[in-house]
């Protein structure tokens, strides 16, 4: 009798823990955490940032903010829909690049998975969703603009390259278009950091700027490493810069010296140098008609 009461007719009471355990499993794989864990650490793991907290509470960061995210409404008339639209594009916008900051563009494939995510969180945007054949030459222009700001281009420098590859206001522009003009400023802000390197390398005194001989002979090797680039794609002429090493950039600054020129002669500021050396790389980008 005492073991047909133990034995309770049959019947087992589950593990309150075991119950819990499932319960959790099952709350977590219906609100989809391990998918968003999964994919916080693979973009982790492609940025590589050096602040991996602070990466991570940007990337949820920015997941929330796409997904309290409406559909634009049309509750204001035409007035509070050109609005509502207007913030959906800069929302929009600040998405798109921060998804392309994650991974630098020597990282081509994670890159160029980042301007798909960017070029599709565009395409969604409330006044740019029905464009036959892309984006809006509007806001792919915008975005050009803000990556070269926030690659630390001053406007002056950034502007004959926008203007080359830019598009006008009323244009579709579809993927490869935008890619390859994202690819673009991306490797100029490139090259005009190696080629600000490569100024401070030839100017002895900061308090003064550098001599023209030396700023020439610079130029005239880098003009070089631009032309032996292989391929069309400008994206690659970002390894130009790197190809002069300092062996070869002191053998240009020892023939300008061999040649006779003088210790103290004409000048060339940071400004001038950085100037030519933009025009060297306009120069080779393929313009957009």
């Amino acid at each position: 009798m005492a073991e047909k009461r133990r034995s309770g007719g049959g019947t087992v009471m589950p593990d309150s823990k075991s119950v819990k355990a499932e319960s959790d499993k099952e709350f977590l794989s219906q609100a989809g955490v391990g998918v968003l864990l999964r994919d916080a650490l693979l973009k982790l793991v492609e940025a590589r940032s050096e602040d991996p907290i602070g990466f991570l509470a940007e990337h949820f960061s920015n997941l929330a903010s796409e997904s309290e995210s409406g559909p634009v409404g049309g509750g204001g008339g035409d007035g509070g829909e050109q609005q509502e639209n207007t913030v959906e594009e800069q929302q929009q916008l600040s998405r798109a690049l921060w998804h392309l900051s994650l991974a630098h563009h020597s990282q081509r494939s994670a890159f160029n998975n980042n301007i798909r995510v960017a070029y599709d969180l565009l395409t969604q945007c409330g006044s740019l969703r029905h464009v036959p054949g892309g984006i809006q030459g509007r806001i792919y222009t915008e975005m050009l603009q803000c990556l070269c700001s926030e690659g630390g281009l001053s406007g002056t420098t950034a502007a004959p390259l926008l203007r080359r590859i830019r598009c006008h206001d009323y244009e579709a522009v579809p993927f490869e278009l935008f890619r390859q003009g994202v690819q673009t400023c991306a490797a100029f802000t490139d090259y005009i950091r190696k080629s600000q390197c490569l100024y401070a390398a030839v100017a002895s005194r900061p308090e003064r700027p550098a001599e023209r001989s030396l700023c020439r002979a610079v130029l005239a090797t880098l003009e070089e490493a631009l032309d032996t680039s292989h391929g069309a794609d400008s994206a690659r002429f970002l390894e130009a810069s790197a190809k002069i090493s300092p062996a070869k950039l002191a053998q240009a600054m020892a023939e300008v010296r061999a040649a006779g020129e003088q210790q103290e002669g004409p000048t060339m500021d940071a400004r001038e140098f950085e100037d030519a050396a933009a025009a060297l790389f306009i120069a080779r980008v393929r313009v957009v008609i």
